[in-house]
């Protein structure tokens, strides 16, 4: 995923944009960096690798070696960035959030009638961000520019600006699938992935950008460039398993959705006469947990942490590049509490279930030490196309997918003409699904949450929800 964080103040905003970045961890795990502007000093701007180490640490000292009014950082999780770029619109720097799927495409166009070039990097892949930039680079002004950019890009791209004169340009993507949110304080206004960084930062809530809306941000104000677009499609996974459990997106808040969601899934269990007979209901840690709170309340089964993570030297069980290591590390980090354990019939519920790979290893660690039963439900509905827009669920192919791989094993290729009854657990597909799911991985049992549950916890209009990886609707 990834998010960034900008300000703009009559003071030096470093500090602010250290800070404030350092809030969005949780969403990305591969690259950082920072860009400040000032009349002295110009641009700078530091990128550097955060797989081994965390932002703060690996950023630490910054607010002293880089200085300026006007500054934005990224947690990025695809290319370097932000990145310093020289153009007929002068020189600015910028960062991106999103995925480009059609980049070959926009590269061969450009090439072609440009003359121009790209820095290409490790195997021939061009920056992201860049290939953005040579986009808005088209236009002779950075609304003409942005739009284009967003209309010839198949994917997602929010696009933040540091101009040279200290101002901030900031476009949200134009299906409004991720999330920018504004803030003021007494010094001047900021730009954020999450509400909660710059309200610890002092900052006052002020809104959220439209899909698609443009606005140039300076200390004293903030104006709208180009107005909201009228359809949105805000990701459904921000509330499941992306946003930190005190973000607020579209004004519905991380926490409270998910304890709702786990609510709901409870009470259709019941009235289905589903519901199993357990002795505690737990969560997949750490983004499960509230799912199963909700799932606990409305059921009154008790809930209980069986295991708990151990994060002070391994803090994200997939901050390791390599796959083998991260399965490692992940198990390394469960650390079981026996009573609550052995000769227990547990339920666990998950943020989702995308490849199960994770999952299968923390069911036979549960079995190891001693489970009676390990039932498991997703506070989503099945997951059967692979994101084309963010990085949730992207992947070398569908494939990947849980739900595809056994699909293929009951029905081959044929199967993936009838997803919508693979999804339903109410129909014999949907049963088929599930068992076959329930013998490869150990489950006593599984359920999903169904889509019409997760819309009702999000609380927003169903339109205005992306729920492509579910039903390949866009």
């Amino acid at each position: 995923m990834g998010g960034f964080f900008g300000a703009t103040l009559n003071r030096d905003s470093v500090t602010d944009v250290f800070f404030g970045v350092d809030y969005h961890s949780h969403l990305g795990t591969r690259r950082a960096g920072m860009a400040a502007v000032s009349k002295e000093l110009g641009f700078q701007r530091e990128i550097h690798s955060i797989e081994n180490s965390p932002f703060r640490t690996t950023f630490e000292g910054i607010t002293e070696e880089m200085h300026g009014n006007a500054c934005i950082g990224c947690i990025s999780d695809t290319d370097p960035q932000p990145i310093l770029i020289r153009s007929n619109l002068g020189t600015y720097a910028i960062s991106t959030t999103g995925i480009i799927s059609n980049s070959d495409q926009l590269v061969d166009q450009f090439l072609s009638f440009s003359g121009g070039h790209f820095d290409a990097m490790t195997g021939g892949k061009i920056n992201s961000t860049e290939l953005c930039a040579a986009m808005i680079n088209q236009k002779s002004n950075f609304v003409d520019g942005i739009r284009f950019a967003q209309d010839v890009i198949r994917g997602t791209a929010s696009i933040l600006i540091l101009c040279e004169d200290g101002s901030l340009i900031a476009a949200r993507d134009k299906s409004g699938r991720l999330p920018i949110l504004l803030g003021k304080c007494a010094d001047g206004h900021c730009v954020s992935f999450e509400s909660f960084a710059f309200q610890k930062l002092g900052y006052e809530y002020l809104r959220e950008l439209g899909p698609g809306e443009i606005v140039h941000i300076t200390p004293e104000e903030i104006q709208v460039l180009s107005a909201p677009r009228r359809e949105k499609h805000i990701c459904a996974f921000l509330w499941s398993y992306y946003g930190y459990p005190t973000s607020c997106y579209e004004g519905v808040n991380v926490e409270v959705m998910r304890v709702r969601n786990g609510a709901i899934m409870a009470q259709r269990e019941r009235e289905n006469g589903t519901m199993p007979d357990v002795d505690y209901v737990c969560g997949v840690p750490d983004s499960g947990t509230p799912h199963a709170i909700g799932y606990a309340n409305q059921s009154g089964i008790p809930f209980a942490r069986p295991f708990i993570k151990y994060t002070p030297t391994w803090p994200r069980s997939f901050m390791p590049s390599n796959q083998n290591e991260r399965n490692h590390v992940a198990k390394m980090k469960q650390i079981p509490v026996h009573d609550l354990i052995e000769g227990k019939k547990l339920l666990f519920v998950d943020d989702s279930i995308v490849r199960g790979t994770q999952l299968r290893e923390t069911v036979e660690f549960l079995y190891e030490n001693g489970a009676k039963e390990v039932h498991m439900r997703s506070a989503c509905p099945p997951i059967m196309y692979g994101c084309k827009f963010l990085n949730f669920s992207r992947a070398t192919s569908e494939m990947d997918l849980i739900t595809r791989q056994v699909i293929m094993e009951l029905e081959g290729s044929e199967g993936f003409a009838r997803l919508d009854e693979y999804s339903d657990s109410s129909t014999q597909r949907g049963r088929s699904l599930r068992k076959a799911i329930c013998d490869k991985f150990s489950f006593t049992s599984l359920e999903y949450q169904s889509l019409d549950g997760l819309c009702e916890a999000i609380g927003l209009n169903p339109d205005d929800i992306c729920t492509y990886c579910w039903n390949g609707k866009e």
